[in-house]
This record gives structure tokens, sequence and C-alpha cells, in this order.
């Protein structure tokens, strides 16, 4: 495999008159974990299917593992493991049940499908319930019993299409450990996710993308230079936030926001200073302006 794991340049698709992506792209080093961020039909599924073989680009080079998605379709099927956004497991069965059918369809032993099994029930956390049905699991449980069913065989690229999603905050942070354990063993993750804190805490690189379009890469600290300075906020009398001021950070700036600001919102508004954060960053890019800007 090349020292780049995926590589896109000028992918272009379009469903009937309607472009989803137009020139998108990416390069993704191996071994690292690739953040794919943008506003619900921003295209993140789309581009998730076309690296992982299921729908076939329009325009551009696509390579995963360095081999073209097209014309070498099989290989790329071999190098890849892909978790969607739901759960893709027998809910009739029990966890070990749906992995041994799983490792006999990837075309392990009988012997080899239980040692694996036994691994990956080991690895997440699933032992103890190993042998009660699916469908007594908690949400946690499905997603961790999904990405291992994912993992049967191992791949040197994982695609995660918001692995997270609908999971609370304890089984969503158990999730990231587990990503980053596939990290360290060499495995490159690409994924997409709705929670710009889970983008912050795991991706080496992130992406932004909008109207079709990347408008923002980079590393978690270069997305949130983007803004500079330093961000207001304002606070009701109830703790609910009212507003949000983007500033250079120079005190001069930050004196002349204040001063603004005391004029247009009541006394009793309770005001804070804090750096940039990923959500700000995400909030100016994929905003309504920046999309007619690209139109």
């Amino acid at each position: 495999m090349s020292k780049l794991a995926i590589d896109v340049k000028g992918l272009r698709k379009k469903f009937g008159s309607h472009v989803v992506l137009n020139g998108i792209d990416i390069s993704v080093p191996v071994g690292t974990v690739y953040a794919l961020l943008g506003p619900n039909g921003a295209g993140k599924t789309t581009l998730i299917h076309i690296l992982s073989t299921l729908v076939a680009p329009d325009e551009g080079s696509v390579k995963v593992a360095g081999y073209d998605v097209v014309s070498e379709k099989n290989k790329v099927k071999q190098s890849i493991s892909l978790t969607g956004q739901f759960a893709a497991v027998d809910e009739m069965l029990t966890s070990e049940e749906n992995l041994q059918m799983i490792c006999r369809l990837s075309g392990l032993t009988i012997a080899e499908s239980r040692t694996r099994t036994d691994e990956l029930l080991k690895h997440f956390d699933l032992t103890a319930a190993a042998k009660k049905l699916v469908k007594t699991y908690s949400g946690g449980m499905r997603r961790r019993l999904d990405l291992a069913i994912s993992l049967v065989v191992s791949r040197p690229v994982l695609f995660l299409d918001e692995p997270t999603t609908g999971l609370d905050t304890i089984s969503r942070r158990a999730l990231w450990e587990i990503i980053l354990q596939l990290k360290a063993q060499g495995i490159t993750i690409f994924l997409t996710t709705q929670y710009l804190e889970e983008a912050d805490q795991l991706a080496d690189r992130i992406a932004v993308i909008n109207g079709g379009h990347v408008v923002a890469s980079g590393t978690a600290n270069d997305l949130k230079s983007k803004l500079g300075g330093e961000v207001i906020e304002l606070h009701n009398s109830n703790e609910e936030l009212i507003g949000t001021v983007s500033t250079t950070g120079t005190i001069h700036d930050i004196r002349l926001s204040l001063n603004e600001l005391a004029l247009k919102y009541p006394q009793e508004t309770r005001v804070s200073i804090r750096k940039p954060s990923l959500d700000d960053v995400f909030l100016l890019l994929t905003s309504k302006k920046l999309e007619e800007s690209l139109s």
C-alpha cells in the first residue's frame, strides 16, 4: 500500500440534476484518523459509498489502499471494512452467533471462527453478554458488536459512517477508546460524524464539506485558527446562550465589541470570553452566506 491510504482527486458525483460532490480532493496518510464534517445532505455518506465501491464516481480519480475504486474494485473491497450508520446485526441471534456466522461467511474454518469470535468478544467487552440475544442489547453494545463484525477479517482501511450517532456520552467515549486502539494497530480510519467534539478528540486531520466542496481541511487547531482571536458569549439571567461574537483577539477589538454589546443587551446579561471551538468554525464554514458564495 502507498503512503496514502486514501487519495481522491477531482471527484464529482451527481444524482439526476443534483450535484452532490463537485471537485473533491482528499488525501489520507496511512495509519491516521481522518474525520469528515458537514451539514445533513452535504454528501458525506455518498463519499463513503464511493470510497467503499458501493457507488461509482462520475469523474475524478479515487484510490483506496493504492487501488482504483473502479478498475480495481475487488482489490479495494479486500482492503476495507465498513460500519454504516445503523447496526447491521441479527437481533434474534446472540453476539457470539452473529460473529461466528460472519467468520464462516468470511472463509474461516469452524475452529478459526470460534477463536476469532472469542478474541473480538473480549476486545469489545462483550464476553459477559455473548450468549444473550442482541435484541436485549443497549445502543452502545450494538455499535460495539457492529464494529466487531466489521473487523472479523483484519483490513488496513476502516470506514465509519457516523459511528456514535444516538449513543449516550459514556457509550460514545467507550467507542472512541476502541477507535484509538485500532489506530494504534496501524489501521487507517475514515469517519463521518455530526459530533464536533468527536472529530476534535479523534482526528489527525479534518475536512469540512459543504455545497459539494471541501471548504476547509487541516488539523483541529488549523481550523480553529481560521477564526483567530476570541469568542464572546452572552447568557441571559437563566444562563441560556443568547449570542456569540467573534473578535480578532486584540484588546482594542474586544473592548469595542463589549461596548457595542452593552448598548444592545440588558444589564443583567452575563458575558464570557473563550478561545474558538470547532463548533464555531463549523458554523462559520457551513453558513448560508458561504453556500451562496460557492453556488
